[in-house]
């Protein structure tokens, strides 16, 4: 874990606009840059992607909680740095497609990591921080959370963002979001499929660490095969989804965790991991 940030910098060091913890099996990163709303900057798109980077490769991370600090989750991108290149020769086409590529790498970055990912949400998560939580495999949202993309209200619509939100809720729910910009509540980002659970306000990060620590005692090769498995299968038709998914599933039978798993079905006892 030394490749990730530290939640603790050495002495006169600049502080950290993600912090990293690790117990049990389970990586907590956290946006902290309060002050600034936790907005998408440049800075902040690079820690997490080398935050993310670095939990990819280390065996010792079996679930991944995203959490952040202060009363917003995230605003989205950084606004002050976006019109500060309005200046430019192209009036900043280039700055726009390079930062709005990193945040799409970003992205991706969560959505393809072997790890899962839980979002953990206190507060406001708007624009492409509502596309960092439709980005995590899973979300919990304290009561108070509240969700938006308001793009379209500014004269921006929420392009990048739709790509997240579209692939969690339904169309015409997407749509809403998309065309009206209007705050979604907890309950209601539930009930869209936003996020998973809604717990009381405060608790969100509690209980996105007890569902990572579940997923932790799990074995891993069924876990990775499978998170890759999900989005890959999404983008295929139902005849070659079937067939890959067969495919993989006859590897994951040949792993030794899952003869081990059938085995102690059949005796009635506890499964031993080998993670292989």
């Amino acid at each position: 874990m030394s490749a990730v940030p530290s939640a603790h910098p050495v002495a006169g060091a600049a502080a950290p606009v993600v912090t990293s913890s690790l117990e049990g099996g389970v990586a907590t990163l956290t946006l902290a840059r309060p002050a600034q709303r936790n907005s998408l900057s440049e800075a902040m798109m690079a820690a997490l992607t080398s935050a993310l980077a670095s939990l990819a490769v280390d065996p010792s991370v079996r679930a991944v909680v995203l959490a952040a600090e202060g009363p917003v989750y995230s605003a989205g991108h950084d606004l002050k740095e976006i019109q500060g290149h309005r200046g430019d020769a192209d009036r900043g086409r280039a700055y726009f497609e390079d930062v709005l590529k990193r945040c799409s790498q970003l992205m991706t970055a969560i959505v393809r990591l072997p790890q899962p990912v839980i979002a953990a949400v206190e507060g406001m998560a708007t624009a492409a921080g509502c596309q960092l939580v439709a980005s995590c495999d899973l979300a919990v949202a304290g009561e108070q959370a509240r969700f938006c993309t308001p793009g379209v209200n500014i004269g921006l619509f929420c392009h990048t963002p739709m790509v997240a939100v579209s692939r969690n809720l339904a169309r015409k729910h997407a749509m809403e979001m998309l065309l009206l910009g209007e705050w979604v509540g907890a309950d209601e980002a539930r009930r869209m499929g936003l996020v998973n659970r809604v717990v009381p306000a405060g608790e969100a990060l509690a209980a996105a660490q007890g569902l990572a620590r579940r997923i932790a005692e799990k074995s891993q090769v069924p876990v990775k095969l499978g998170k890759a498995a999900f989005y890959a299968q999404a983008e295929l038709g139902l005849d070659d989804a079937y067939a890959y998914a067969s495919r993989v599933m006859a590897e994951n039978m040949l792993a030794r965790d899952a003869e081990e798993g059938i085995s102690a079905v059949l005796a009635k006892r506890a499964p031993v991991w080998e993670d292989r």
